[in-house]
């Protein structure tokens, strides 16, 4: 038995597909079931169900599965390890942005970093804070970017950004010429909002709540320019971060501080506590820390 019969093993059971693990390694299938065939004969146990197309563990296999994991996960720390002794700045780090995040606080920290290390490979995932925040504690994922709070038992962060969110609305809404918006005001309008795996939605309905009404909810989206293009059709309002409502056209939409109450939009970047971090990943957490806390005017 060596490593590769293990991570083939793992691929297996992640997918339950002989197919699409193959696919995901990029090697054929009579390849990874021949050696997941010698793993089973060196161990003397059945490994998968075959029922039809679709594959389960057996109990011997869901007990490797356990050992599989952490055999591998120290291997790869291994390796790690090895690479920083030698010094080798190169790497991937896989980074979780909730869509409005990344396009407006990374393009120009991205573009530094690659100057700096360009033997890095950067893999940017966009999901929505409460998706990445999961995906980081699953170690599926070695950075993400979430909306605070966070669970600061299980991540290490640092905030970057702290913001609220502002009422937007069509010109000929009746708050439009406002100074300021109370939510109560909105019980009767559409609300525009993000999809379940942004914080902000679940954030938003919970103030509503709080204050005795259930929002009117008329369309969810992942994308804020297409929200935003929708109040912007009059068809219900918005609740976006400042940083969104600085890049919007003022002729088509109004903007007001939403200030009782005022729901905060605070951001972090996040990481495991008990998950070995490797040398591209510690340099993105120092250079994005300095980068986006002390910005150059």
């Amino acid at each position: 038995m060596d490593m590769r019969h293990l991570q083939y093993f793992l691929e297996v059971a992640h997918w339950k597909s002989f197919t699409k693990a193959a696919q995901a390694l990029y090697i054929t299938q009579p390849t990874i079931s021949k050696m997941i065939k010698n793993l089973e004969e060196e161990l003397g146990v059945i490994l998968f169900d075959r029922i039809g197309k679709r594959i389960e563990l057996t109990d011997a296999g869901a007990v490797l599965l356990t050992q599989a994991q952490h055999i591998v996960k120290s291997f790869d720390d291994m390796t790690s390890h090895l690479d920083e002794l030698m010094k080798v700045k190169r790497g991937r780090i896989r980074i979780g942005l909730p869509p409005m995040v990344g396009s407006n606080f990374f393009p120009r920290v991205i573009g530094k970093f690659r100057e700096e290390y360009p033997g890095i490979t950067l893999q940017l995932f966009e999901d929505g804070s409460k998706k990445v925040e999961s995906e980081v504690g699953a170690g599926e994922l070695d950075i993400g970017v979430i909306l605070l709070p966070t669970n600061d038992e299980l991540f290490e962060s640092f905030s970057f950004v702290k913001q609220r969110l502002m009422l937007v609305v069509h010109p000929s809404h009746p708050l439009a010429e406002s100074k300021e918006a109370s939510l109560i005001d909105l019980k009767d309008d559409s609300f525009l909002l993000f999809h379940e795996d942004f914080a902000l939605h679940d954030r938003i309905i919970e103030e509503c709540e709080r204050l005795g009404f259930i929002p009117d909810v008329v369309y969810k989206s992942s994308q804020w320019d297409f929200i935003s293009e929708m109040v912007a059709a009059n068809l219900g309002i918005a609740l976006l971060p400042e940083a969104i409502c600085r890049e919007l056209d003022s002729k088509r939409l109004r903007t007001i501080p939403l200030t009782n109450p005022m729901i905060p939009w605070h951001l972090a970047m996040i990481w495991r506590k008990d998950s070995y971090l490797s040398f591209a990943a510690r340099e993105w957490i120092a250079f994005t820390q300095n980068m986006l806390q002390h910005p150059v005017q």
